[in-house]
């Protein structure tokens, strides 16, 4: 399951985090799928910088934010508008074409050879 976690960055006794996607069985550290924002939380205010459009395309894929991170997104209004977009998980169907078979002719029982 992919989830959507922080991963820490900058030097000792001063955090800053990367916002990413990964693998919930990774590392906070590890390795991730890719890079969705960025977050500071020693600037007053913090500063947080997201990428919306593939957040809310992983929250639709069915990505999981950890606690912190679901907190941080509805702070910044992202899962709102995550709840409000419609879910595409199964492609369109197609329409439905009804075939009428061909006749079926009857055909009528061969004589019998008799020998």
């Amino acid at each position: 399951m992919v989830r959507l976690k922080l991963r820490r960055q900058g030097k000792k006794k001063q955090p800053t985090y990367r916002l990413v996607a990964a693998d919930s069985h990774s590392p906070r550290d590890g390795r991730f799928i890719e890079i969705l924002g960025h977050y500071n939380p020693r600037t007053e205010p913090p500063t947080l910088v997201l990428k919306e459009e593939k957040i809310l395309a992983w929250l639709q894929k069915g990505a999981q934010p950890t606690d912190a991170v679901r907190q941080i997104l509805e702070t910044a209004g992202v899962l709102r508008r995550a709840e409000e977009a419609p879910r595409n998980h199964k492609a369109p169907a197609a329409p439905e074409v009804k075939a009428e078979a061909p006749p079926v002719e009857e055909k009528e029982p061969a004589a019998a050879v008799s020998e």
